[in-house]
């Protein structure tokens, strides 16, 4: 049966030692000294116990050493997890024994400068001096080597994966990059490569990259022509980031940080491509299926939905959960004009949100003024909200109480469903960029409202472009 003890017992983690056992082996016979028992001969004790300092330093290395989760008040350790059997100067810390594995302590890299000044030898030195001084030679840097061996020492060739090879001239020490051509020079051929990588002409392509050069990021080594073709490549056809980065021959790291940097900058100078047109822009550029029927029109609108990848969080997923598309989406609104130009776009919300509730609080309604007229759906219950402002809304009829609907209210919601196809042809562009009809992930929904900004010009330069050639 295990000896318990009410007082002192050793508080390390597996250590069975207490005062009750070093009393019963204290009043033992001690063998060498016969009839003296051992508390009263001159042998060493079996073990002592020492108490936690009270030096606030001491104190917090003994507890990190101990590493228990709720430690005594009252704390001893007993001397067999001392390097000298109690604390000294040298050893004042309990290390030995301590009922855990622990983990190794990690070491500082040592940090090892390399010159680039070459070593010339006497071999080397005599060539030169017979060279005329005229001419320029060229000579690349020797690996370095080990003074015992002679050999190549490979700790010299660590870490050397990101550096690019120089080339030092002896007439002139500054270093020559080798330069690589743009990897966009070899993907954009014609219009057809553009269209299918960008989205956009390969002219209207290269303007792009044109007035966006001023705002690239100078720490990136990658030409501007290249970041821009990532990015746009990853709206487009929303690859993966591993698919991107050997497509541009740079890491995966680098690939997720530039797109990240040129979503920002590109939805910050292209948000005047998705501007609100006057109303005498409107009705002159007024379609056929609106002049008769609604010449008074200013805009059609709609809700769209992208799926998004389903969240850990079950309040998130509540939030973007929808019942129409049976899963985590992000809603968003969509204006355009009757000619079909993307007059505005909202903030992504949750797939939960109303249609109403997105109308009211995404800033549409402040573009609104008296006298327009808006054409929408019958899920936009929004009469109430535009009558404040005199605006007219046009949704197709309603059945009332199970009643049929007659002859002039079908031939009217005919009509509108004739006019308001060209909001779901919009949006079907703007889906053309597969960052939006496929499954957006977890880690760019930060950015999913610039997305959506940068998608909306896009579609307007390319229409843009198209009506002008036409």
């Amino acid at each position: 049966m295990a000896l318990r003890s009410s007082g002192t017992c050793c508080a390390v983690r597996g250590c069975t030692n207490n005062q009750t056992k070093l009393n019963m082996w204290l009043q033992q016979q001690c063998v060498e000294h016969v009839p003296k028992t051992k508390r009263d001969c001159p042998c060493d004790k079996r073990y002592s116990f020492h108490r936690l300092p009270t030096d606030e330093e001491f104190k917090r290395i003994w507890l990190k050493n101990l590493n228990l989760k709720k430690p005594p008040k009252t704390l001893y350790v007993c001397s067999f997890h001392f390097v000298d059997k109690k604390p000294t100067e040298e050893n004042p810390h309990p290390t030995l024994w301590l009922g855990y594995e622990r983990p190794p302590e990690k070491k500082r890299r040592v940090l090892k400068r390399i010159y680039s000044s070459p070593t010339r030898t006497s071999d080397e030195r005599d060539g030169s001096e017979e060279m005329n001084g005229d001419e320029e030679s060229c000579t690349t840097l020797k690996p370095s080597c080990d003074v015992q061996t002679q050999w190549l020492d490979p700790e010299m060739e660590d870490h050397t994966y990101s550096k690019r090879q120089t080339i030092i001239c002896r007439a002139s020490t500054t270093p020559i990059p080798r330069l690589s051509c743009p990897v966009a020079d070899s993907i954009l051929k014609s219009d057809a490569d553009s269209l299918l990588y960008t989205g956009i002409p390969h002219i209207a392509f290269q303007t792009l990259v044109t007035c966006l050069q001023p705002f690239a990021p100078s720490s990136s080594s990658m030409p501007v022509v290249d970041q821009i073709l990532m990015t746009l490549m990853k709206l487009r056809l929303n690859l993966v980031m591993a698919d991107l980065a050997r497509r541009f021959k740079t890491s995966q790291g680098q690939v997720s940080k530039t797109v990240g940097i040129w979503i920002d900058i590109m939805a910050e100078h292209t948000k005047d491509l998705v501007i609100w047109l006057p109303c005498e822009t409107i009705k002159a550029m007024l379609p056929e299926a609106f002049k008769e029927h609604f010449s008074n029109t200013t805009c059609v609108i709609d809700c769209s939905e992208t799926v998004l990848q389903k969240a850990k969080n079950l309040d998130s997923r509540s939030e973007s959960y929808s019942h129409y598309y049976a899963n985590n989406t992000v809603k968003y609104l969509v204006a355009i004009s009757p000619s079909g130009i993307i007059m505005f776009i909202s903030d992504a919300y949750g797939g939960k949100c109303s249609d109403r509730y997105i109308t009211q609080n995404s800033g549409f309604l402040d573009y609104l003024r008296p006298g327009n007229e808006v054409m929408g759906d019958r899920g936009f219950t929004i009469r109430d909200l535009l009558e404040e402002r005199r605006v007219n809304l046009i949704i197709p009829a309603f059945t009332r109480k199970g009643c049929q609907l007659t002859n002039e209210e079908v031939t009217h919601t005919r009509r509108i469903a004739h006019a308001r196809i060209h909001v779901e042809r919009a949006i079907r562009r703007l889906k053309v960029y597969k960052i939006l009809s496929q499954t957006v992930p977890i880690s760019l929904i930060p950015k999913i409202d610039k997305i959506l900004k940068i998608c909306a010009g896009l579609v307007n330069l390319r229409s843009e472009l198209i009506s002008s050639e036409k």
